[in-house]
């Protein structure tokens, strides 16, 4: 499993990026997580369009507060 740093929180927002990044991103994240969900916010069927969230709580332990 790959250990999790607090930097790739701000990493998810970087655009554009590939499919294969953003899921190794948030499977990081989620793989570090004690309690997570998933929420679809909205999603437009005609534009394809969709938002959403992702809410959960780091286990401590793997955070990484080094900024290098």
């Amino acid at each position: 499993m790959r250990k999790f740093r607090s930097n790739d929180i701000h990493s998810i927002e970087i655009s554009p990026t590939s499919g294969a990044a953003l899921r190794s991103k948030l499977s990081a994240v989620i793989d570090n997580s004690t309690l997570c969900r998933g929420k679809v916010e909205t999603f437009n069927p005609e534009t394809g369009q969709y938002r959403i969230v992702l809410q959960g709580s780091l286990e401590n332990e793997n955070i990484s507060w080094d900024e290098d």
